[in-house]
């Protein structure tokens, strides 16, 4: 069995409104008690609609954003109170991609000097070792040696992405979060993208956590999928269980969405009414309750706790826990 390399024991992140001399601040509850774990070499899928909090749990579980409470376990270590000097060591293996990598990449700088700096901030190997390795690096991702003397504008979208790659995988992490690291990029260049991660994947037993939106590319990578609503978590199960046998109404109608080329395989398309609930004021209940064709006064009520339905099943949902 491979080893437990993260785990998330009812994390929150809630961000503080400004407040004023006579208004306490409000607060923005991202990430309101999110639990899971992820294993050397698996892939778990986060998916959601945007706002429900999956980006701030890829930060706040690498600690770029200091959790407001919860437990943060890597490698079996408590790393939730560690200060930002004792977290050095632990970036070398815990990385993150981001969705725009013309954002995340220095502009002024060469891909040489960007792929460069994470060996100069860990003190790693002598110059011209480094110019081995990077052109190691560039070769690893599809990029030609040559790319090193270049800057970012003068690639195209997936080229750039594969750049944010290669720093992200420059000092063998054990763990990435790919923060919709494909969203931002056409079809056939997100296949590319995917194909590679899976590629290192395998290189490197990485263990990578896969944000998106989109079931049907998380579906392709993910080994197992959590499903977020509000910033908590409503269903997670490996992933042909989920796409089998969704139990969440939520889950339901995200899957439904998905589209089928073959008019013949269409199912019912679930439609959702209402907005979203606003993450300063979540309802009592249930959060998707205002939503849901299914809810009864228990749901309006009563928050379900994620219980298990099936073996490696999980489900926060009322209805789907009493049938």
């Amino acid at each position: 069995m491979p080893e437990t390399i993260l785990k998330l024991v009812d994390l929150k992140q809630h961000y503080a409104l400004r407040g004023s001399l006579f208004r306490k601040p409000k607060y923005v509850y991202a990430v309101d008690g999110v639990s899971f774990d992820v294993k050397a070499g698996e892939t778990l899928g986060l998916v959601g609609e945007s706002g429900c909090g999956k980006s701030s749990v890829g930060r706040t579980l690498l600690k770029l954003h200091e959790p407001t409470a919860g437990q943060i376990f890597y490698n079996g270590q408590d790393i939730t109170n560690l200060s930002p000097s004792e977290m050095v060591s632990l970036r070398k293996e815990m990385q993150i991609i981001f969705q725009d990598p013309m954002e995340s990449l220095n502009g002024r700088h060469t891909i040489g000097t960007i792929l460069a700096e994470p060996y100069e901030i860990h003190s790693i190997g002598l110059p011209e070792e480094r110019e081995v390795w990077i052109k190691e690096l560039l070769q690893k991702v599809g990029l030609p040696a040559s790319a090193a003397n270049r800057y970012p504008h003068e690639f195209s979208g997936g080229q750039r992405q594969r750049i944010g790659i290669a720093r992200a995988i420059a000092l063998n992490p054990k763990l990435i979060v790919c923060d919709e690291a494909v969203s931002a990029l056409d079809v056939s260049v997100q296949s590319q993208i995917i194909n590679l991660l899976l590629d290192l994947q395998k290189q490197m037993n990485l263990a990578l956590i896969f944000i998106a939106h989109d079931l049907s590319v998380v579906r392709h990578i993910s080994d197992k999928i959590a499903v977020m609503y509000l910033g908590r978590i409503v269903e997670l199960s490996d992933t042909e269980t989920l796409f089998s046998n969704p139990q969440h109404p939520y889950t339901k109608a995200l899957i439904s969405a998905i589209p089928i080329p073959d008019p013949r395989q269409r199912g019912k398309r679930v439609m959702l009414e209402g907005d979203v609930p606003s993450p300063m004021a979540p309802p009592p209940g249930c959060h998707f309750a205002s939503r849901c064709p299914q809810a009864d006064s228990l749901c309006q009520n009563t928050y379900p706790t994620l219980t298990q339905n099936n073996e490696q099943h999980l489900v926060a949902c009322h209805q789907a826990v009493s049938t």
